[in-house]
């Protein structure tokens, strides 16, 4: 199994100064390859203190500066808030200058605030996002970008530094509905998975996802890459104790940032699954809403933390890991100690699980 760290520059109320989370955060994603990660990924978001990435191609250029072997992932570049030919430039230019370390994922967004900011019809995201991904996609593979859609036109112009490997294998999305995981397979890309809604649903919509991959494409879909957040602790009363206040503290930056508790989603084209969960969280209220989500996340004594994961990735066939070990306003020295213990008790024994296909077998 590949594990990856997640990096997402959080900074809840403020208080701390920007700067002072950019460089924790940064220095935790430099012990990424030291302590034997895999890969290293961050999340693009704007305007609020819920992710301050903006640019997550600018991150991983200094990443891949500050490393050498390590894979560099986009956990996602949000294209309805790009022009498709930049994205598609930089993408190209990101992999000559790491050597082909990239790791392309890809999504469409829901926060609102987000698509106001960037001055965008919400209602629009499923469609921009399809257009924008058919055309970064295919000029990833022919190193020319061209496109006659609603939303974008662009006359055929060649992509420099041109793309010298193919993005196939290497390229994810992000889906969360099951609307969008179909529209994933026929794009053909791989799924990434931010865990917000029972494993076995999740489990049920990757089968239809495998389905429609194999009849569009002719070849089975790349194993599933899920992300997690993290508290792992030798003892597993504090790591109860603190899996509740900084995932629970996440878990309000969740709610706070894409505004579950407003009623725009409701009639919003395109987030119909959106609006079912909205009211599933009504339902359950703050604090068994808050329970919900800990439960689908990795905490507690490394025995623990690695046997959550391993069920996990056995159900959904999940052949990578990423953990987020810094969030919600954790202090330096907690993170830090988070990621060690982690890597150093958990990650070697999870890389010692075969590939999902292989598990998947022996199991049957």
């Amino acid at each position: 199994m590949q594990v990856g760290m997640g990096v997402i520059f959080q900074n809840p109320g403020k208080e701390r100064s920007d700067n002072d989370v950019y460089r924790a955060d940064m220095a935790l994603a430099e012990m990424a390859e030291p302590l034997g990660f895999d890969s290293v990924w961050t999340v693009e978001h704007h305007f609020t203190d819920y992710t301050m990435c903006p640019d997550p191609t600018m991150f991983l250029s200094y990443m891949a500066g500050h490393s050498k072997t390590i894979g560099i992932g986009s956990m996602v570049v949000v294209l309805p808030w790009h022009d498709p030919l930049r994205a598609a430039e930089q993408i190209s230019m990101l992999d000559n200058m790491s050597g082909g370390r990239m790791i392309l994922g890809i999504g469409r967004g829901a926060g609102k605030v987000e698509f106001d900011g960037f001055r965008l019809d919400m209602g629009e995201s499923r469609e921009r996002f399809v257009e924008a991904a058919e055309m970064v996609l295919d000029a990833l593979e022919t190193g020319k970008a061209s496109y006659d859609g609603k939303h974008y036109k662009q006359p055929e112009v060649e992509i420099r530094p041109n793309p010298f490997k193919s993005f196939k294998g290497r390229t994810y999305a992000a889906a969360v509905s099951p609307e969008s995981a179909r529209i994933m397979a026929r794009l053909g890309v791989g799924i990434l998975i931010i865990p917000q809604k029972p494993w076995a649903h999740v489990k049920t919509e990757l089968d239809e996802y495998r389905t429609i991959f194999r009849e569009v494409n002719g070849e089975d879909a790349p194993a599933p890459i899920a992300g997690g957040w993290v508290f792992c602790d030798e003892n597993p009363d504090r790591a109860y104790e603190q899996a509740l206040q900084y995932i629970g503290g996440y878990w309000k930056t969740v709610m706070d940032h894409y505004q579950f508790d407003g009623e725009h989603m409701q009639n919003m084209k395109g987030y119909e699954y959106y609006a079912k969960f909205r009211e599933n969280l009504l339902k359950a209220g703050p604090d068994g809403a808050t329970e919900f989500f800990m439960n689908l996340q990795v905490w507690g004594t490394p025995e623990m933390c690695y046997e959550k994961i391993l069920k996990t990735a056995d159900m959904i066939g999940a052949d990578g890991f990423n953990g987020v070990f810094s969030y919600a306003g954790m202090p330096h020295d907690e993170s830090v100690r988070n990621a060690t213990l982690f890597a150093e008790k958990v990650m070697p024994e999870l890389k010692k699980i075969g590939p999902a296909a292989e598990r998947l077998k022996n199991a049957a």
